[in-house]
């Protein structure tokens, strides 16, 4: 894993937890580009909270981490 992906991943788990995803589960593609279409909706509207914008860091980090294992995968 690259240092920049471990540095980056502070608290694991926590996207699940705020999104109410049991951490045995993945979280669907379909609710991780809603929340992240709702968030961003809000956020250009001025009207985001600091958790907001937390748990919209980490929706746009798992998005771009889940890019890269299918990237990996195709390459295989």
């Amino acid at each position: 894993m690259a240092k920049w992906i471990q540095k980056a991943i502070k608290k694991p788990g926590a996207l699940k937890k705020d999104l109410g995803i049991p951490q045995d589960e993945e979280i669907p593609k379909a609710k991780l580009n809603a929340v992240i279409k709702d968030l961003s909706k809000k956020a250009d509207e001025g009207e985001l909270s600091k958790k907001e914008l937390k748990t919209l860091q980490r929706a746009n980090l798992a998005k771009t981490l889940s890019s890269f294992k299918e990237f990996v995968e195709t390459r295989k």
